[in-house]
């Protein structure tokens, strides 16, 4: 299977992956045909790509860190309780739910039990959601990719729950803003936007009333837009005035946000997210930048490449010591042409390079 953009589908062609609703719940399954009103569906929902069929790359195997089981499982969390209290703020009552705690915990424990499993695999979320999913998927991800970036950093177990949750509780407060500004598909007005800012007080003083909630997965909440120039919100904070915890989830907050496709613009690449938080100035540590590089998929298995000779491939593997060169199968030549396929390993070729990411003719 390979990547392809839900724009280029043409009818007939097959899921490679399962598409999932906002709840958890699989909308289409891997291996369903596509009509021409399914496509049209899919654009409706926001899906800009999905992974098709293809004999020529069906034998690609994607190991995940955390499997898709596990993964759906702490999204249908997220969602069952987020969605309680936005149905709740609707009609301007409060809910409690004192076992807040022990589910995400719960929760967590399954996908850190996974990644300590699989501590060589990089990350390479492929779930695919429709776009009323992202505060919940963007919750488990933010989750997930906190708890790698922990662990590359030696954090005990103890500190990786506490982290993992505050992680996946980071925009709690987002279910207390109004939907009209949570899903507005434009720019926030500077109105807005002051609006939207009050989530990580909003999510701290949530998180902090919750006994079986660690604190410092409340300040999770409270500092995740904190930059250590002092230019992120709410209180502005500096450097080492901000907690390692709040620095990591706002590295996987702002990474996850950009590798996903949102309403009013596309998904970036891994590659082209890492550079821009590279390039966010003094707003976060590269040190801590450069671990997370070194535990996330630079091009996932299955992205369509274009080479410096001009000629298109799909990733099949990943080189974990040279994560920014993978192992590419060449599929056509500089015209768009079929050719029969071979293998390029880019850590032995260094004469090519890749220079953009396109769809197979």
């Amino acid at each position: 299977m390979h990547i392809t953009t839900t724009q280029s589908l043409q009818p007939g062609a097959k899921l490679g992956k399962n598409i999932y609703m906002s709840n958890g719940n699989v909308l289409l399954a891997e291996g369903k045909e596509l009509s021409q009103a399914m496509i049209q569906r899919l654009l409706d929902l926001g899906i800009s790509q999905v992974y098709i069929q293809d004999p020529r790359t069906d034998d690609l195997q994607i190991q995940e860190a955390v499997s898709e089981e596990t993964r759906n499982r702490a999204v249908r969390a997220v969602y069952k309780s987020f969605n309680e209290m936005i149905e709740a703020r609707k009609w301007t009552r409060t809910v409690a739910n004192p076992r807040l705690g022990r589910e995400f915990r719960r929760a967590f424990e399954d996908i850190l039990g996974e990644l300590r499993t699989h501590r060589n695999v990089m990350i390479n979320l492929t779930q695919i959601y429709t776009t009323d999913n992202y505060l919940y998927s963007h919750s488990v991800n933010v989750g997930i990719y906190s708890a790698a970036l922990g662990l590359a950093l030696g954090l005990k177990h103890d500190q990786l729950l506490d982290l993992g949750i505050g992680a996946m509780l980071h925009d709690i407060g987002k279910t207390q803003i109004p939907m009209e500004i949570l899903m507005k598909p434009g720019k926030l007005t500077p109105e807005e936007f002051a609006i939207m800012k009050e989530h990580t007080t909003i999510g701290y003083n949530m998180l902090r009333e919750h006994p079986d909630i660690p604190l410092i997965a409340a300040h999770c909440a409270l500092q995740h837009h904190e930059r250590l120039d002092g230019s992120g919100y709410p209180r502005g904070l500096k450097a080492d005035e901000i907690h390692l915890y709040g620095q990591i989830v706002g590295i996987a907050d702002v990474y996850d946000a950009l590798t996903s496709h949102r309403v009013y613009r596309k998904a970036f690449l891994p590659h082209e997210a890492l550079e821009m938080l590279f390039a966010s100035s003094n707003g976060f540590d590269h040190e801590l930048i450069r671990k997370f590089r070194d535990n996330v998929a630079l091009y996932p298995i299955g992205l369509t490449v274009v080479l410096n000779t001009g000629e298109r491939a799909v990733v099949v593997d990943i080189n974990t010591k040279f994560p920014h060169r993978p192992i590419l199968r060449v599929l056509q030549n500089e015209d768009g042409e079929d050719i029969p396929t071979r293998e390029i390993d880019l850590s032995q070729h260094l004469n090519l390079m890749i220079t953009g990411c396109e769809e197979i003719l």
